[in-house]
């Protein structure tokens, strides 16, 4: 199978995996039993999830939008914080890499690993 680059479409061609649903950070941050704040603070770089993980939401009213993620993207995201979790060292280096927001770390660093 070829793809064909000029096929019209504003943003490319391609094929991708069918997305099903999405969830918001907020369920999300309730199912991991994680931190709202680091949730949201892993997400705002989205270098640190798979390309295509990461949707943002516009609402029908107004400018707002929400940002969700796939089901591959809660399985990375859950991954990698259960990585980060293995030990308070590597949870104490995720942290120091990714959180610059001293009141996050405060907050979340107590956190026992898991």
């Amino acid at each position: 199978m070829e793809l064909d680059a000029n096929c019209g479409h504003p943003v490319g061609c391609g094929l991708m995996a069918q997305t099903g649903y999405v969830l918001t950070l907020e369920r999300i941050a309730e199912i991991l039993d994680e931190d709202l704040e680091i949730i949201e603070t892993i997400v705002a770089n989205d270098d640190n999830l798979s390309f295509g993980s990461i949707v943002y939401v516009e609402m029908a009213a107004g400018n707002d939008s929400i940002t969700a993620l796939t089901a591959d993207g809660v399985e990375e995201l859950g991954l990698m914080l259960a990585g980060a979790r293995s030990s308070q060292q590597e949870w104490n280096l995720f942290l120091a890499d990714l959180v610059a927001d001293p009141e996050i770390i405060a907050r979340v660093k107590p956190k026992q690993p898991r």
